[in-house]
Formats: C-alpha cells, structure tokens, sequence
C-alpha cells in the first residue's frame, strides 16, 4: 500500500529527471507520465494529447490532466520545472497526498550541460556511440539568471512545506545513479520493491571534469570567485531568495563617494542611459550581490534610478521582442496553437494592419497571463512595472521613477543633486519594425489599460497619445 496518491518530481532541465523518470517507471505500479505541464508540450516532444486529453483541453483546463493522471491504476506523477504551468505548482504543494521529489544539481553543472545541449540539440543520450560532442561557453550573466531562477523556485518549495507540516524526498542528480538511494526512495513512497539495476538505455550525456566541458574555463572560474557562494554544489536548496537581476544594474562612479545604479526594467532604454552614464563617470556593470553591496558602501552619496516606460509602449515592444528573438520561438509556438494569436509565420513580420490586430490580440493575451490564468509563466518582458519595482525594492530601492517621456529632464535633475553637469539623456528610436504612433486606437489604450490597471494606476499614466 503506497503512503501517496500521487506524485511529483520538482526538477530543472539537465538535472537528471530523464533518468530519474525511468527509474520511477521501473518500479512496479509507479507511472511518470513525462513534462505533463511543459506549455511547449504535452508530456513528451511530438505529442499532441496525454491520457486522452489535448494540449488545448490542458491549457483550458490543467486539473483536467491532472485528474487523468491521477486515475490512472498505481502511483502516477510527472515531472514539473519551474517554467511549466504556473496553475498547477500550488495543486502540488497544498496537497499532503501528493509526494513531492525535489531533484537538485550543482547548478554549474546543469547549466554547462543545457549550453551544451542546446548547441548540439541531443539531450537525451540511450548509447555513447550516438554522443555528439561540444564545448560550453560561461556567461556569468546568464548563468546568474539561471541560479536565481533555480533557487527562487527551491525556496518557493521549501517554503511551502515547512508552513504546512509537509516532506520533501530530497535526490541529487548523483543520488539518481545510486540504486540504494532510488530504493529509499521506492520505500518511502510506500513501493514495495525496490530496483536491482540501473535503466539500461540512457546514460550521461556530458561525461568527464568541467575544465574539458568549458570553452572559456578560466573566465569561468573567476566569475564563480566572484560570486562568492559558500559551497555551492550543496546549498542551492537553502540559500536565501537571490535579489532580482543583480547582474543587470548599471552603475556609474561619479567620484570617490558618489555614484549612480540604473535597475533597468526590460525591456528599457539601457542603451541610451549607458552612453549618458559613460559620459559623465566611470561604468561598471556585471555585478553580483557581494559585489553590488560593496559598491554602495564605498559610495555613501550614491543615488538608484529606473525609468518606467508607458505600458502601451511596453506591451508593444515586448511583442516586438517575441516576434523576432530566436529564445522566444518556444513562445511563439505556443501562442500560436494553444491561444491562437496570429502570429505570422517564422522569419516574417506584419506590416501596420496585422501588428495592430495581433498587438490587440496580445494585450488581451497579456491580461489572462499576468492574472495567471495562462500555462505560460509571466516573462520579464511584459511583467507589469509595478511588481518589478517592488522585485527591485528586495534589495535597492530606486530613489527616482524616471519618467521615459521626461528622462532627459528627470536624470539632468538626479545629476544635479549629486553636483555633476550632465548633457540630456535622450531615448533611441525604440526599435520595433511598426511605429506605435501610426496604429495606436482607443481599442488598443483601453486592452492596456485592461491588462496592466494597476501600472496606470500606481504611477499616473495618461493615454500614451496625450503622453507623447
């Protein structure tokens, strides 16, 4: 008699859920239905339904899966990453019937292994024979996105199930390849038998020390010096929740103790704000927290900036970015089948008339996904300005809201408190292939105002027409 109704295995992507599934499919009764929740798939790649149930039925409606998976005869799960269908993490963590398998790796580890993955497209590996081999490269912004991203939804996990009284079974991606590990995992699932081998078609993908897997290895270990974590491979777990995108912030040396940070909320104007800062100071970028902190304390007089943007403008050049950035294809995949917004084909772009009705489309889009209602998790892209700030305000509070339509005017005036003379800072085209002037409605105000009411609310936007 198993001790749960159902399970989950709580992973990232290159954690070894591969093998960890095949594992679990190997015990008797015990059934993992795959990435049941991905929103670029339906439990595996080239399917259309699980259980009898569509993607669009999924996307409509995720317990429906859910209640599916949960009929089926035996102990069945899935696998869930922290992009999967937001709807569905809180049905996991609030239910004590369903046993949650927290799978962790050294997150240096994971993210070589997904840079290499995705420069060779394998990543699943049945036979060494078929391996297709390359070499990483380190980017310690990227990879600081990745960490923060990875603990944030730990500390999500860890967080829930102490307030509510609950156990995670805790694996690492090593634990996956030791068969009395998975057999205490097969005992505390309440499984009556154990495994007496390893799944025999899968095996490491990436084997052998990182100094072989990275192209750039000494870049990369002065990033991780840099960072300063306190034994990484084993506390991505506990660590306390990461700031928000530390590694973003631009900051400015005026002086010996004066300086200015700009938290940029992208999409933003960072190009025109990063000339004005290299014309009036010394620019230093790429921090982390440690890093970050000590810059403030050596600059006692230092003063933080964001600058907001219009929310119309906002969501137009978030589309902008999804149309044409090659990491958002999986998006557009989905927005296409699941929500059928008229997105063009791969390569094109529409010319005014269709930008105008597929911005209206995606505004109407935007307000379902930000009151989470969607399986697309909200992206940076088009999060509302009023939950970034606050994201900012964890660790450094802006001490000015610069307006984009008054950012000359609004940053000569933050100079000038630090006793600099600056020239205007003046935004750049914006960049998107239509112009926002030449198709703006009351139709497309009133969908902008529909998804982000309270950005308008919480910092006075007029109708982007009376505000150019």
């Amino acid at each position: 008699m198993t001790r749960f109704s159902s399970f989950v295995v709580l992973a990232e992507m290159r954690t070894g859920s591969n093998l960890l599934e095949a594992a679990l499919n190997l015990l008797p009764g015990v059934h993992c239905h795959g990435e049941a929740f991905n929103p670029g798939l339906i439990g595996y790649p080239r399917r259309t339904a699980l259980l009898g149930v569509t993607r669009v039925q999924r996307d409509a409606d995720p317990m429906r899966l859910w209640q599916a998976i949960r009929a089926e005869p035996g102990l069945n799960g899935c696998r869930y990453f922290h992009d999967h269908d937001p709807r569905m993490l809180p049905e996991f963590l609030d239910d004590p019937s369903c046993a949650k398998i927290v799978l962790t790796r050294n997150p240096v580890d994971s993210y070589v292994s997904l840079q290499i993955a995705r420069a060779t497209g394998q990543w699943k590996l049945g036979d060494a024979r078929h391996r297709k081999a390359a070499q990483a490269e380190f980017d310690p912004v990227g990879f600081e996105a990745h960490l923060e991203a990875l603990q944030g939804f730990q500390m999500t996990v860890l967080h829930r199930m102490q307030t509510s009284g609950q156990v995670a079974f805790y694996i690492d991606y090593d634990d996956v390849q030791d068969v009395a590990v998975l057999n205490g995992l097969a005992a505390w699932l309440g499984v009556g038998a154990g495994l007496d081998t390893l799944p025999a078609d899968m095996v490491p993908q990436n084997p052998g020390p990182l100094e072989a897997k990275v192209a750039n290895f000494p870049e990369m270990e002065a990033a991780l010096a840099r960072l300063d974590r306190f034994n990484l491979s084993r506390t991505p777990n506990f660590e306390p929740r990461r700031g928000p995108n530390v590694p973003g912030i631009l900051g400015c040396a005026l002086s010996d103790t004066a300086g200015l940070l700009f938290l940029p909320l992208r999409p933003a104007p960072v190009g025109a704000v990063r000339d004005w800062l290299a014309q009036i100071g010394t620019l230093e970028e790429g921090f982390s927290q440690k890093t970050l902190r000590q810059w403030k304390k050596a600059r006692p007089d230092h003063r933080s900036f964001t600058v907001l943007r219009h929310p119309l403008l906002r969501a137009h050049l978030a589309l902008a970015a999804v149309l044409s950035w090659d990491a958002m294809a999986e998006t557009r995949q989905v927005l296409r089948k699941t929500y059928k917004l008229p997105l063009p084909p791969e390569g094109r772009l529409p010319g005014p008339e269709g930008w105008a009705k597929l911005l209206l489309a995606f505004l109407k889009w935007l307000k379902m996904n930000l009151n989470g209602q969607t399986s697309l998790p909200v992206s940076y892209l088009w999060a509302s300005q009023s939950a970034a700030v606050q994201g900012f305000a964890q660790f450094s509070t802006p001490d000015l809201l610069v307006r984009e339509d008054r950012m000359a005017e609004d940053l000569e005036y933050l100079a000038r408190a630090l006793g600099v003379d600056a020239p205007r800072c003046t935004a750049a085209p914006d960049g998107a292939p239509v112009d926002l002037a030449a198709i703006w409605s009351s139709d497309l105000e009133k969908a902008a105002r529909d998804a982000y009411a309270r950005d308008y609310i919480q910092f006075g936007f007029r109708d982007w027409t009376a505000a150019g």
